[in-house]
């Protein structure tokens, strides 16, 4: 243990260097592996605070963020009086693109009745709309563009009064925004349309039993609510976590090359001292322990380091764009922990043979 501190601590600036090159490439797993986590918990924020625990859709839709859906008009009378249901709660919903100080910017409208829900879950300001000119509109979309409870807005070309603002209503990629469903309806020229229906079972009545009940309705398909999450999940998936996970890739290859470059450079340029080492009886084994514990000691501390810059960075991120949002959690700072040691055993291995091939007489002659 001394010897694998005195090694390293021989040249501290290097020392500092590794250190800070492991705990950047550990800062980045996290804040990578952050960002996806957070972008899954945006994606299913809608349903997973809506009511109900089966969705009703358009025959051939299976997810509520990537298709549009449009339901037969009499598939909401004919759900109520289905055996097992307890409340139906319609929604209108589509993307559109709003005009914002001359700027576009998607969002998602979702049409609904405040008397039956499947509107905002928390209103950070205001109140929900009670006329079909009034509007909720998302936290922080709303701030980015100066807009507050009373502000005159145009929605597709009608005017619409701002009344509440609505939290954790929003993501990178779009926000969420709430008005009546009758106002929908208008404002989308499809009177009496619902794109989804939101289904909560009777008491003692499996969300499965109302599932496979409901599949008899012509021009419809009916999912689980977490069915449809999960189909969103994938569908962006897609797009999105093969080049976060390449990244991550990346960065721990990095992080294992930083770790093996110092310990290789720290083996080699006392060579001498591992040959008299062996010379006097010392085994393999023990040089060994020298080494990896050189390189647990350097992965460990740029580990720790890098926990702490990826927790300060993600807080620094959703400061200064609260549309992202970096969910760090503790299995996540596990799981990145391991991954340092990880790279502290692989970063071993190269020193390591170095030490087994070395023949303690040609130490002596150099």
């Amino acid at each position: 243990m001394s010897l694998a501190h005195r090694n390293l601590l021989q040249d501290r600036v290097r020392l500092a260097l590794s250190t800070t090159g492991v705990a950047l490439a550990i800062a980045l797993i996290l804040l990578l592996n952050g960002f996806l986590t957070g972008m899954n918990r945006q994606i299913a924020s809608y349903l997973d605070h809506a009511p109900g625990s089966v969705v009703v859709a358009q025959e051939g839709v299976s997810n509520l963020l990537g298709a549009t859906s449009l339901l037969p008009v009499d598939t909401i009378g004919a759900t109520r009086e289905a055996e097992g249901v307890s409340t139906v709660v319609p929604i209108l919903s589509q993307f559109i693109i709003l005009e914002l100080h001359g700027k576009k910017q998607p969002a998602y409208l979702v049409g609904y009745d405040p008397a039956l829900g499947g509107g905002p879950w928390r209103l950070g300001a205001g109140r929900e709309p009670q006329a079909d000119d009034e509007v909720i509109f998302d936290r922080v979309l709303a701030e980015r563009h100066g807009i507050a409870p009373g502000t005159r807005i145009d929605v597709m070309g009608q005017p619409f009064t701002v009344v509440g603002l609505s939290e954790g209503t929003t993501s990178w990629m779009t926000s969420f925004f709430f008005l009546r469903k009758t106002a929908a309806e208008s404002l989308l020229r499809a009177p009496d349309a619902s794109s989804f229906l939101l289904i909560a079972p009777s008491d003692g009545v499996e969300p499965e039993q109302v599932r496979d009940s409901l599949r008899r309705l012509p021009g419809t398909e009916v999912l689980l609510k977490r069915e449809v999450i999960a189909n969103d999940l994938r569908l962006f998936a897609r797009y999105f976590s093969a080049p976060l996970q390449l990244m991550v890739g990346i960065a721990f290859l990095v992080g294992t090359l930083v770790v093996g470059l110092v310990i290789y450079t720290a083996t080699v340029e006392r060579q001498r001292e591992y040959g008299v080492l062996k010379a006097v009886g010392a085994r393999n084994r023990v040089l060994y322990q020298v080494v990896g514990i050189q390189a647990i000691i350097v992965a460990s501390a740029g580990s720790v380091v890098g926990v702490g810059l990826a927790i300060g960075a993600g807080q620094l991120i959703m400061a200064l764009r609260p549309q992202f949002l970096i969910a760090i959690q503790s299995t996540a700072v596990a799981w990145t922990l391991l991954a340092g040691l990880t790279m502290a055993a692989l970063a071993a291995l190269f020193p390591a043979r170095v030490i087994a091939g070395l023949a303690p007489a040609d130490v002596f002659r150099r």
